[in-house]
């Protein structure tokens, strides 16, 4: 017999709290917690790219840019380990949803796309009982909320949304846009740059973008100073 994924979810988000639990239980020093908490919550992040297969990696790729841009803007390590876990965990919310809204296909109705906005509140609600996820959880329920107040779930605006989140939001964009018919890596990037660019203080905190830019200019003249020149 066939199992579905839609089948397969209350189960896997059973396994899941059950591997938070564990770590939300341990008693280890700091630096030692975090890393275990890294590994466990990679794992988790697995488990959802399994059930989400039409996304699969976008966790890891957006907890890498996200890092990034929390380096650049000097936060502590603390913050920048929450914002990591929160990265790997920011579409958890999806799971919550009805099963015919976690396939990933974009023609939606009013009712089903108002439904989907829920999923980072739900997926706060789910993470937020973890001791270890608090923080997380926060950055995950606010990463949806746009500059200009227009965003969801809450409709919070500017510097009232959480850096983390604001950071979170602009990494998730980033990853998640996709451009037909360009393979080429770098030109993609170069051009979702530039749509962040465009809502930069509309739907994105322009600090968070300026400080992409920033890493990404860095990072194609580091790419132009090793490529040989004809």
């Amino acid at each position: 017999m066939q199992i579905h994924i839609a089948d397969q979810v209350e189960p896997a988000v059973l396994k899941m709290q059950g591997m938070l639990q564990k770590i939300d239980r341990l008693h280890l020093p700091a630096t030692s917690r975090r890393d275990l908490e890294s590994i466990l919550v990679r794992q988790v992040s697995t488990d959802l790219d399994r059930l989400l297969p039409w996304q699969a990696g976008h966790g890891q790729e957006t907890a890498a840019v996200a890092l990034r841009i929390g380096h650049a803007a000097n936060l502590d390590n603390e913050v920048l380990h929450q914002l990591k876990l929160a990265a790997l965990l920011h579409d958890i919310g999806i799971l919550m949803l009805p099963p015919r809204l976690r396939t990933g296909r974009s023609l939606l109705d009013p009712d089903s796309y108002v439904t989907i906005q829920n999923h980072p509140r739900l997926g706060a609600n789910l993470l937020e009982p973890f001791s270890f996820l608090r923080d997380a959880s926060i950055m995950i329920a606010h990463h949806h909320e746009r500059w200009d107040g227009s965003g969801y779930p809450y409709g919070l605006r500017g510097e009232f949304i959480p850096l983390g989140a604001r950071i979170l939001a602009v990494a998730d964009a980033f990853e998640a846009i996709q451009v037909p018919y360009v393979r080429d890596r770098s030109l993609r990037d170069r051009i979702a740059l530039r749509i962040l660019r465009v809502a930069a203080g509309t739907q994105f905190d322009p600090f968070v973008v300026g400080l992409l830019v920033e890493l990404m200019g860095e990072a194609e003249a580091t790419y132009l100073q090793r490529t040989p020149q004809p």
